[in-house]
């Protein structure tokens, strides 16, 4: 299943994405949010499969919402492609490096994202996140990790580096400012993609490529990077944890590499879909 999320900002409903249309699923559930994830909200709408194709439409027009509502947490992953972090100038780590970013972050995938004030390098990570679904801590092994993702989506760690780098060396710093966590344009349950270890991805901006990779170049996978963080933190269902990004960021090729008042970002995924977002 593809789970979406529709309508203006602080008035988002359900729905999901069925055969090459969004379907409003607010009759029947409040909102895909931890309650949901944690009280088997996923088989609950798995037994409403035969009747998707009766679910209101969503008008065309309607914005597209972040496809899970506000998390507890936003975890973020660094440095996990190692040509990533040889464009940076970094050692590819021996354990993940994590840290949190701001869940009022969070947009939808074709939201404009405004420049923030005084900015000088605002850049771009595409990478794959995933939702969890159910509250975790202290995980076993890497197999509870895997049963404890309820599914897939594409995320954008946009990132100024100037506050990230040069403003204290504090990662944190340049990962804040609003909208810059794109995800969407659906959440695919593990049911519809069982499999993320191999997922190709690209991104252009003003139409010139500038990350192109797959998961499988991934130092850390997912199952791992979630056995990993509850062995230092709790994570609760509906929480989201961004994977990291390859190659082909702007950081180290100049400062007019940096997005820019009216500059376009297109990205895509395998599976995932694709978001267009205009910066202003």
């Amino acid at each position: 299943m593809k789970l979406i999320r529709f309508g203006e900002k602080g008035n988002e409903k359900p729905g999901i994405w069925w055969e090459g249309q969004r379907r409003d699923c607010s009759a029947w559930f409040a909102d895909w949010n931890a309650d949901f994830f944690r009280r088997g909200g996923l088989e609950d709408l798995e037994r409403l499969k035969p009747a998707f194709g009766h679910f209101p439409i969503v008008p065309e027009a309607t914005r597209w919402a972040s496809p899970v509502a506000r998390p507890a947490l936003m975890v973020c992953i660094g440095l996990n492609y190692a040509d990533h972090a040889q464009e940076a100038g970094l050692t590819p780590p021996n354990e993940p490096i994590f840290f949190l970013k701001p869940v009022n972050t969070l947009s939808g995938p074709f939201d404009p994202v405004t420049i923030p004030e005084n900015s000088r390098k605002t850049d771009w990570e595409l990478e794959l996140a995933f939702v969890l679904g159910r509250d975790v801590y202290a995980l076993a092994d890497e197999q509870e990790g895997a049963s404890a993702i309820a599914g897939y989506a594409m995320a954008n760690d946009l990132s100024e580096r100037h506050f990230q780098l040069e403003r204290g060396g504090q990662w944190v710093k340049g990962k804040s400012l609003p909208g810059f966590c794109p995800l969407g344009p659906w959440l695919a349950t593990t049911s519809e993609l069982p499999d993320a270890s191999d997922l190709s991805m690209e991104l252009s901006v003003n139409g010139a490529v500038r990350q192109k990779g797959s998961t499988a170049q991934m130092i850390f996978k997912p199952a791992y990077v979630l056995w990993y963080l509850s062995q230092f933190m709790q994570l609760e269902a509906g929480d989201i944890v961004l994977t990291g990004t390859p190659a082909g960021v702007a950081l180290g090729k100049g400062d007019d590499a940096f997005l820019r008042s009216g500059d376009t970002l297109d990205a895509s995924m395998d599976g995932l879909g694709c978001q267009l977002i205009r910066f202003r």
